[in-house]
């Protein structure tokens, strides 16, 4: 029996995700999570075998809980779900430990294939995600925001979700002059002048579509 747990932060995806996981033979969930602190007390406290993990909750990227978790809990394998198009953070998080990448859009019959790949210790990848990797790797297309590192990639969503820098500071545990910082380099980074600019890049790259 797969143990899988669901984190995401909108309540009807999270409970589309659990009739299509409990539908399935040998498949089982065992928690849900709608925030950060929710997925790491959930995978803590439970044992589960598969985490579907959102990317983005409530304007915060769940890459950090994500390593966290691969620290912690190496034997839980990561399947990352998102809005996202895949060329925007799926090489992102599959560096930082995640086992897949797939779109909220896919068939529950791929998802279903997903879970049980990843929960067999082998990546899932679409057709799609690894064309993209090999072309970008081969002709060496990098939008500037794949220059950015993890954290300058939060702080950037944030910021492009109108956040205060008071509050992406608290969310990632920073100071304000720290997220300042960042915000300098990321102005750098894409060629941008203003919080304006970030906002319009973000849109113009539909960076924002899941948040």
């Amino acid at each position: 029996m797969i143990r899988v747990v669901i984190a995401d932060d909108h309540a009807v995806v999270r409970g589309g995700l659990a009739r299509i996981v409990r539908d399935a033979a040998g498949m089982q969930v065992v928690a849900e999570a709608s925030s950060v602190p929710e997925v790491l007390d959930a995978v803590r406290s439970t044992e589960c075998d598969v985490l579907l993990l959102d990317v983005n909750f409530q304007g915060q990227t769940s890459l950090d809980a994500m390593k966290t978790i691969r620290v912690e809990l190496p034997s839980v394998r990561i399947l990352v779900l998102s809005m996202y198009p895949e060329e925007h953070y799926a090489i992102r998080f599959l560096k930082a430990g995640a086992s897949g990448y797939l779109t909220k859009d896919a068939a529950p019959d791929e998802l279903i294939v997903a879970i049980s790949r990843v929960a067999s210790g082998k990546r899932y990848l679409t057709a799609e995600l690894a064309e993209a990797a090999l072309l970008g790797a081969v002709e060496g297309e990098r939008p500037p925001h794949n220059d950015l590192s993890d954290r300058e990639y939060e702080v950037m969503i944030g910021i492009a979700s109108g956040r205060r820098i008071r509050d992406i500071a608290e969310s990632l545990n920073l100071s304000d002059k720290t997220i300042s910082t960042y915000r300098a380099r990321i102005l750098r980074k894409l060629g941008c002048e203003s919080t304006a600019d970030i906002v319009a890049y973000a849109l113009g790259h539909d960076l924002l579509s899941d948040v």
